[in-house]
């Protein structure tokens, strides 16, 4: 891993998640840090930081718990992509 894959790994990632229904915003304590907003569509949008894959793995466990339907994860995060390591040929 390089210096900027290190920094990328350190910097917690911003995540939109779409979920089908409107969640009330009381479960915004129980998704801590993020923002819940819902949309005219009939969904409800997460949006907010996480740490590393093990807290999205958390997060989305949460999701599972609430009996809700996952629609999408997007990351937000502005960075480019990191750097392929090998170059293709």
């Amino acid at each position: 891993m390089n210096a900027q894959q290190m920094t990328r790994a350190a910097d917690p990632g911003r995540y939109e998640i779409r979920l089908v229904g409107q969640l009330d915003q009381r479960w915004s304590d129980w998704f801590e840090g993020f923002t819940l907003t819902n949309e005219t569509d009939g969904t409800t949008t997460l949006t907010g930081p996480v740490l590393d894959q093990a807290a999205l793995h958390g997060l989305l466990r949460r999701v599972c718990d609430l009996g809700v339907t996952l629609i999408s994860v997007n990351v937000l995060d502005s960075n480019p992509p990191p750097q392929r390591l090998f170059p293709s040929d």
